[in-house]
């Protein structure tokens, strides 16, 4: 993290009240969902002592609570003064839990485009077995269930327990449908069990693509059919003034933060490997013309933050790149990539 930026998270956690440095740094996880670093913290807090801008109380015992001095809480003002047009206007800057942001991600205008031409690539007939590897809070299950009817089945997995909840709640009145709790590397179900498998985005989080593309080859009958959206993170791009700090965002994203980023373009590789036929790759680019939206699907200001810490951007500039995303016509697109692979006779 650049030490101005910690010194920023210790101040607004002082703003709170006195702290120790375990407290603090407690405080600073509420605030971004992370901690700060050991010798980050220790650093910020030496510096903002330095400059008069914190002070230790005098109390008794092991620990050492510091405060914000008068001269602290005003340059802490005025820094957030200065960036509250972005922040309190625009993006977010608290991550919403799982469960909430797959759900308005699958009511997203980007999401619903390349879903349609899951959907139609799946063509799940009445009576038909299907899964739902990494079902998530079952924002499929209507269509996938309309598709097989009150003949066929419904399977959704996830290995996340309030995910999986929730898609239980989700699958209330639908009889065909249920949902377990399991990893999609090693599926609950028999060889050759189902007819269709669906998985819409989990390849980029898994830790071993090849091994859930083996489990949904084992369960498909021979002539079944898996249908898979994967984005490629490094399509990411932005129409910014900036370019290099547009491309440092992106770089950030694919290095640090998605764990498979590039598994768009390496999927039907490894579905052959796996032993499924592709006969099919659809590019489906997600154009996003409002920062608002854009920004509930890439947590712009929180991954910009991110980057700061990690050295991709100074925070200069990446305020200024997020300024000018809030303040400019904004635009920004990636691609997703719609595989289609059958499982092969005999």
């Amino acid at each position: 993290m650049q030490t101005a930026d910690a010194q920023l998270l210790v101040m607004c956690a002082l703003a709170r009240g006195p702290r120790h440095g375990y407290a603090i740094n407690t405080t600073v996880k509420e605030l971004t969902g992370e901690r700060l670093g050991r010798g980050s913290l220790s650093s910020a807090l030496a510096r903002l002592q330095a400059k008069g801008l914190v002070e230790p109380l005098q109390v008794q015992g092991r620990q050492h609570p510091l405060r914000l001095t008068q001269a602290g809480r005003q340059v802490l003002e005025q820094e957030l003064q200065s960036a509250a047009h972005v922040t309190q206007r625009m993006f977010e800057a608290a991550a919403p839990d799982k469960v909430h942001y797959q759900e308005r991600l699958a009511a997203s205008q980007a999401s619903r485009a390349y879903k349609s031409v899951m959907f139609l690539a799946l063509a799940a007939r009445p009576g038909q077995a299907v899964v739902d590897l990494g079902c998530g809070a079952g924002g499929d299950f209507a269509g996938l269930a309309e598709a097989v009817t009150i003949s066929g089945s419904l399977l959704g997995i996830d290995h996340d327990p309030a995910m999986a909840d929730r898609a239980r709640d989700c699958a209330r009145g639908l009889g065909q449908v249920r949902v377990a709790q399991a990893e999609a590397h090693a599926l609950p179900l028999q060889d050759a069990s189902v007819d269709r498998a669906w998985s819409d985005r989990i390849l980029q989080h898994v830790a071993d693509p090849g091994q859930v593309l083996a489990e949904a080859r084992r369960v498909l009958r021979p002539g079944g059919r898996l249908v898979m959206a994967e984005p490629d993170w490094e399509s990411l791009v932005f129409d910014h003034p900036d370019r290099e700090s547009s491309r440092a965002y992106t770089r950030h994203l694919t290095e640090r933060i998605v764990r498979n980023a590039l598994i768009g373009r390496q999927v039907p590789r490894l579905a052959g490997r796996a032993g499924l036929e592709v006969t099919d790759v659809a590019p489906v680019t997600a154009v996003l013309r409002d920062p608002r939206a854009a920004d509930r699907i890439l947590g712009l200001q929180r991954n910009a933050q991110r980057a700061v810490e990690n050295g991709y951007l100074t925070a200069p500039a990446a305020q200024r790149w997020l300024d000018g995303l809030a303040e400019e016509p904004f635009l920004a697109a990636v691609t997703v990539y719609v595989v289609v692979a059958e499982s092969r006779s005999g």
